[in-house]
């Protein structure tokens, strides 16, 4: 048994002062209010947050980051430096890249994160020997790492409506989606390593081959992910395709469900808002990401209100902290409505918390009894955050004020040190991409 004393915590929804968190197994098996530690109690000081859920992430694109920001040009030349690193990768290589980002997440406060996984196979596109080498990487960089881990597999068979993949998209390809899913069944799970499926998006994926994701997702009861409207070249590609929003095509092939997670929907319609409202998808904001490539503003509040969950994530992590997102979600609301508190602390605490785990198909989210013991503690008398409301710190804080993480009732970074994964370690990794 560990048991946590928290100065302050998180519960239903704001702080708490003096709260008492006992854990069994990796499991919370007690909350109580205590105004002082007891004996055998490890302290975790300033106000203690769940763990918080990585909605969105492609640990490789972390390799990107300083080396495109002064290049200029669109989503689309951008991409083409995407490519040229998935192509240098193999899973070695990856397994080590992906190490870096995960600790990254780690010290920061991310206690789970969703891999939206398409690097499957050689350059060529031929399978290794273990078709699934990649995912397997992946799984043992998070152990590394210490963070919960749901892999959504993602199914990519096309460059554009009707049109083979290009040859640098050749290695995301399976060829067909009764491949991918067999190739997927395949992939061993444990408590800490889940896996979800994605399709990449309406341009990778046709509505027949849609369906196929969404079914083998219902049938293995996981969560189902996609790219959904996050530019305006997608959604007249669709039009011209099936004469439809991208959204209208999920509707089609049956693949609108509260299991389902609609990454970015930047270019969502009136209609479509009503549409994924209404069938209670979860949507995936990745406000850092979409400012930093000019995706333009999403329509999160209008998505919320209308019946959807938000969740948050890094993506290309061109930063990596929980607390940016929340407050680059609130900013694009504010700059699209022109008024402030479009959302408040609550509600941005519950897309990292309870929406992300939702996203992830994840118990966890909140400091209750029989959900995971995951925390994090935030310093509150920072030079960020001294002073602040302690309602407020979610608007104050950053990833540098995260001070400890727990997950599944053991320290994964203490003191802002984390436990097995020196800070000079991830900076080595990274230079070696030079």
């Amino acid at each position: 048994m560990s048991s946590f004393w928290c100065e302050s915590a998180w519960l239903d929804g704001g702080p708490v002062r003096g709260v008492r968190v006992e854990s069994t197994n990796g499991r919370t098996t007690s909350v109580t209010r205590e105004p002082r530690p007891l004996d055998g109690d490890r302290e975790l000081r300033g106000l203690v947050f769940p763990g918080f859920a990585n909605a969105h992430s492609h640990a490789f694109h972390r390799g990107l980051r300083g080396r495109t920001h002064a290049d200029g040009g669109s989503f689309w030349t951008w991409r083409t430096a995407v490519y040229a690193l998935a192509g240098r990768l193999d899973p070695d290589g990856y397994r080590e890249l992906a190490t870096a980002a995960f600790t990254e997440m780690v010290l920061a406060g991310w206690t789970a994160v969703g891999e939206f996984h398409y690097l499957h196979h050689r350059p060529d596109g031929t399978p290794y020997d273990d078709p699934n080498a990649f995912a397997l990487a992946l799984r043992d960089a998070a152990r590394t790492a210490g963070i919960r881990l749901t892999l959504l597999d993602t199914l990519y068979l096309t460059s554009a409506p009707g049109k083979p993949p290009l040859a640098e998209q050749r290695r995301f390809s399976d060829g067909t989606a009764q491949a991918w899913a067999a190739r997927v069944r395949a992939i061993p799970t444990d408590e800490f390593f889940r896996v979800g499926v994605a399709a990449h998006s309406v341009r990778a994926v046709g509505p027949a081959d849609l369906t196929v994701v969404a079914e083998t997702g219902w049938d293995l009861g996981v969560p189902v992910h996609v790219h959904l409207s996050e530019q305006p070249a997608e959604n007249e590609a669709c039009r011209q395709a099936y004469g439809c929003t991208p959204t209208e095509l999920l509707d089609r092939a049956g693949a609108l469900s509260p299991a389902l997670t609609v990454v970015h929907a930047n270019h969502v319609t009136d209609a479509d808002v009503a549409l994924l409202g209404a069938r209670q998808v979860s949507v995936a904001a990745c406000p850092t990401t979409e400012a930093d490539l000019g995706d333009g503003v999403g329509r999160n509040r209008a998505l919320a209100d209308a019946g959807a969950v938000l969740a948050l994530g890094t993506d290309q992590h061109a930063v990596v902290d929980p607390f940016l997102e929340t407050r680059g979600l609130e900013a694009a609301a504010r700059l699209g409505s022109l008024r402030r508190g479009v959302f408040d602390p609550a509600e941005l605490v519950a897309a990292l918390t309870t929406g992300g785990h939702r996203s992830l198909g994840l118990e966890g989210g909140s400091i209750v009894v029989g959900q995971p013991c995951d925390l994090v503690a935030v310093d509150t008398d920072s030079v960020r955050t001294a002073g602040s409301d302690p309602a407020q710190v979610p608007m104050t804080a950053t990833a540098q004020d995260v001070t400890d993480v727990v997950v599944a009732g053991e320290f994964r970074v203490r003191g802002g040190q984390h436990e097995t994964v020196p800070r000079e370690r991830v900076a080595e990794i990274l230079r070696s991409l030079t």
